[in-house]
Order: C-alpha cells, then sequence, then structure tokens
C-alpha cells in the first residue's frame, strides 16, 4: 500500500472520526488550541504507526532482494546464469542439485531428479521426477514431467523449458488467492472498534440530552438571555463534554505499545509487517497442526555406524565428532574405509558457508565424513 493509504488508514477508527469532528467544530467556535492539540495527537499517532509500518516492509523488502535466486538458462546456444526473475517462458533452463526451480515448466531431460515440492502438495518427501508423457489430468503433485517454481532441486540435473512464470505459475496462483482474501480484523482491532462504537454513542447521547436540558432550562427561564447566545454556548457546553469524555490518547497507546512488541520481534529475527498482527501472535495460546514431517528440521542425521569383524557379528560405533577409531581388520582400516565410502560414493556438498546440498541420505553421509575428519 502506498505510504498516503497507510496514513490515513489510521483516522478509520470511530473515536477518532468524533474526535475529528468535535474539533472541527471548536475551530469554528473559536477554541482554537484544544483543537490544534487534538489533531496534533492523532497525526503524531498516524505518523508513528506508519512509519512502522515502512520500516517493516522496507525489512521485507531488503530480504526479498538477498533471496532472488539465479538460474542458469541456455539463449542462442550459449549457457548464461541470470536472475530468476528474468527468466521468460520458452527459455531452457537447467538445474542441478542445490538449485532453486525459477519458473514453472516441462521437462526435456531428467537424470536421478528429485525435488521438494513441499509448499505446493504437503508432502515432506522429494518428488521424483521423470520426463515421461502423462495423458490424463492430474493434480499438481501427479505431474511428474512438470516442475515448478520456488521448489528445490535435491538430488539430480535436469533440462526444462519454461511454460509459464510469475502470477501464471501454481505458487502464483497461490500468491493471488491469498491477496483476494477478505482481511479479517484482530481480536484487539475487534474489541477496539466494539468499544469506540459504543463510546461514542454513549457519548452523543449525554452531549445531547446536557444540551437540550440547557435548552429548555433557558427556554422555561425568560431571564436566561438571548436565546440564540445560549442555544450556542449549550452547544459549545456538549461538544466540550465529547471532548473531554474521549480518550485522546487510546489510540496512540496502542500504537506505541504494539511498536515495542514490533521491535521485540525484530530483535528476535521476526519481522511485523502489520502492527496488529503482533497482538494477534501474543494472544495465541494453542497452535494445532499435522505434517509433522514439514514441521521438522527436514534432515537426517548420522548417528551410528556398524562394523562388521569378520566373525558374523559387528559392533555398534556412536558418531562424535572429531572421532578416529583406527582399528585394522584383515589388513583394512574399517573406519577409513566406511568414511571414504561415504564421502566418495555420493554428489552431495557442504559449500563454504556451511549450506547442505543434495539427496537428504547422501547428506547425511557426507556430514558422517565431515564429522569424522575425512572431507
Amino acid at each position: 500500500d502506498p505510504t498516503w493509504k497507510i496514513f490515513l488508514e489510521s483516522f478509520k477508527d470511530p473515536m477518532v472520526i468524533i474526535l475529528i469532528v468535535a474539533a472541527l467544530i471548536q475551530i469554528v467556535t473559536g477554541s482554537m488550541m484544544e483543537s490544534l492539540i487534538i489533531f496534533l495527537v492523532l497525526i503524531l499517532n498516524a505518523v508513528l504507526g506508519t512509519v512502522q509500518t515502512k520500516k517493516a516492509e522496507s525489512s521485507i523488502n531488503s530480504l526479498k532482494q538477498l533471496s532472488v535466486p539465479s538460474a542458469k538458462v541456455v539463449r542462442d546456444g550459449e549457457k548464461l546464469t541470470i536472475s530468476s526473475k528474468d527468466v521468460v517462458p520458452g527459455d531452457i533452463v537447467l538445474l542441478e542439485a542445490g538449485d532453486y526451480v525459477p519458473a514453472d515448466g516441462r521437462l526435456l531431460e531428467a537424470e536421478s531428479l528429485k525435488i521438494v515440492e513441499g509448499m505446493l502438495t504437503g508432502e515432506s518427501e522429494p518428488a521424483n521426477k521423470l520426463v515421461d508423457r502423462i495423458e490424463e489430468d492430474c493434480s499438481v503433485g501427479d505431474r511428474v514431467n512438470m516442475v515448478y517454481s520456488t521448489s528445490m532441486v535435491v538430488n539430480g540435473r535436469a533440462k526444462f523449458v519454461c511454460t509459464s512464470t510469475g502470477m501464471d505459475t501454481e505458487i502464483g496462483k497461490i500468491a493471488d488467492m491469498l491477496d483476494n482474501t477478505e482481511v479479517k480484523q484482530t481480536p484487539l482491532q475487534s474489541n477496539i472498534e466494539k468499544f469506540s462504537k459504543k463510546l461514542g454513542v454513549t457519548i452523543l447521547v449525554i452531549c445531547l440530552f446536557v444540551f437540550l436540558v440547557e435548552v429548555m432550562r433557558a427556554m422555561t427561564h425568560p431571564n436566561s438571555g438571548d436565546l440564540k447566545v445560549v442555544i450556542l454556548n449549550s452547544f459549545i457546553f456538549a461538544v466540550a463534554i465529547a471532548v473531554a469524555a474521549i480518550p485522546e490518547a487510546l489510540s496512540s497507546i496502542v500504537t506505541i505499545v504494539l511498536s515495542m512488541g514490533t521491535n521485540t520481534m525484530s530483535k528476535k529475527n521476526s519481522i511485523i509487517r502489520k502492527l496488529p498482527a503482533v497482538e494477534t501472535l501474543g494472544s495465541t495460546s494453542v497452535i494445532c497442526t499435522d505434517k509433522t514431517g514439514t514441521l521438522t528440521m527436514n534432515k537426517m542425521t548420522a548417528l551410528e555406524y556398524y562394523k562388521y569383524d569378520g566373525r558374523n557379528s559387528g559392533s555398534i560405533e556412536v558418531v562424535e565428532e572429531g572421532q578416529k577409531d583406527l582399528d585394522n581388520i584383515g589388513g583394512f582400516n574399517t573406519e577409513d574405509m566406511i568414511n571414504i565410502a561415504a564421502a566418495l560414493c555420493n554428489d552431495s556438498v557442504i559449500s563454504e558457508d556451511g549450506k547442505e546440498i543434495g539427496d537428504p541420505t547422501e547428506v547425511a553421509l557426507t556430514v558422517f565424513a565431515d564429522k569424522k575428519g575425512y572431507i
């Protein structure tokens, strides 16, 4: 949303609207100072909320820039590395283990290709991909000859032709559904709105009652003075009661408290885009979920290994970082052979920054060999 829209949304509260109307009436009747104070408080509250929201959006945009992956494409017979956002339908895209799929596409070649599509299918296990033709209509998860944007290659390599990008992709369709979803109020917003409406109606009834009583008193007492002046004074008095009864600082206090919560969350590496979301998170006491496979670290680890001792029995050894058991059996170093096999019969890699790329089983064996000091 543009900045001006975020700023104006702060003035939609019923109490704020009543305050603005009362302040305008006071300006007309000559009470300039009180009205300026009211406007100052409301503007400061709106500015605070807008700054906090824009700061969160700026952080999110910075994360988006950091997370833009690259894509390897073939154009005019030449292999190029470009930003994934520059991929267009018709591009021939190359994939290998560790790559994010930059767009939806039809596979042309696939060698032992496995891709994690949990964000689309809910399955934590990597999907095996083939180039075979599919005759019948089927769901996204069953289209084994297709690859989808934002999914990740964990094993093998492939070549595909891009068929759709951006909002035309399967993940883009989900994003479009989210954009068109009706935004519901948080419990805090709902309660404040109900409170504001009740308070506003009560104050208006009281002000109207006070105004009518003053006018009736003036009409029943001939010595009360000029009726027009009495009515004007009664109206100003009623407006003053409304201004005094409405808690001008309520919205400011709520905004300040939510901003403090947002800053606390940011220190814990969580960016809150909308201020009321802090209250929603804070009021959550129970989270119900299934699909435990997608809530784990989604990685395997070798905890123990089995050594054959040549007598139809074996021994279980616990893997510990830096441990080296150099037992020689039949002239061979069993420890060395296990780790050499784990490291060499393997397509997975561990990058310099510690990122693990490849099939989960092979990654576990690579980490196993690394812990033992063989990589």
